[in-house]
């Protein structure tokens, strides 16, 4: 199957509130790699790495456990690069 890599930038109040703990607890549940960090402008950026299911069912997870603080995703959509191995 094809991988595909999603760059996503979470805005809202995402920071402090165990969000990329959160994301990496609930990437171990899939078969995605790549990270979770925070940005200095108070965003949260994630890139990840899988089949589009794999990927799909992690985000949507994701957004389903941290609804309450997520306002916007802005999803960016690119070719893997098989740089990763895990997810941190």
């Amino acid at each position: 199957m094809e991988l595909q890599r999603r760059e996503v930038l979470y805005s809202g109040d995402v920071q402090g509130v165990g969000f990329r703990y959160t994301a990496r607890q609930i990437a171990g549940g899939h078969a995605v790699s790549g990270y979770v960090r925070n940005m200095p402008d108070g965003r949260v950026q994630l890139v990840g790495e899988g089949t589009a299911e794999a990927v799909d069912s992690f985000l949507d997870e994701l957004a389903e456990t941290m609804e309450g603080y997520i306002r916007r995703a802005a999803v960016e959509v690119l070719s893997a690069t098989g740089e990763f191995r895990g997810f941190g």
